[in-house]
């Protein structure tokens, strides 16, 4: 509830993406980014807390670059599309869309997508962002959701 101005969302982006950005190069993805796991204190410094859901991305052989993950990762409204249609595949684009979702939410003051179920959520970023293209749906191996995918064109 408390007032912040344009200075105070750009300098917040600024410390997120870097954070971000120094996790990724880790080889870290953190896979539950939400406002409650940004903490600030009074002079506006952010950290990221909560690595409970974080995993490596390291690629260690070519057998691990297609590592497989939990489908579980962040909170729903901050989950990524790719979560959403259930690939098994995925790396630190999923933290890229969760920071995206707090950039906007900074903005609106509320929530991007507030689906109160995993298809409802997909259904608000399909109206949001418009239905994936036929190659996106190439990556897809999830049957159902790329059936539903479709029928929403």
């Amino acid at each position: 509830g408390q007032e912040i101005s344009d200075d105070h969302v750009q300098y917040i982006t600024a410390q997120l993406l870097s954070g971000v950005a120094y996790l990724h190069c880790c080889s870290v993805v953190h896979r539950d980014l939400k406002p409650g796991n940004i903490l600030m204190d009074r002079s506006c410094r952010l950290k990221i807390c909560d690595f409970g859901l974080a995993r490596s991305c390291a690629k260690h052989s070519d057998s691990d670059s297609h590592q497989l993950l939990t489908m579980y990762v962040t909170t729903r409204w901050y989950r990524a599309p790719e979560l959403l249609c259930f690939i098994s595949t995925y790396g630190s684009a999923v933290d890229m869309w969760s920071v995206g979702c707090i950039l906007a939410e900074l903005f609106a003051r509320k929530p991007l997508c507030q689906g109160n179920d995993p298809l409802n959520q997909l259904k608000q970023v399909v109206t949001l962002i418009g239905c994936p293209s036929e190659k996106d749906l190439d990556i897809v191996s999830h049957k159902g959701a790329v059936q539903l995918l479709d029928s929403w064109h």
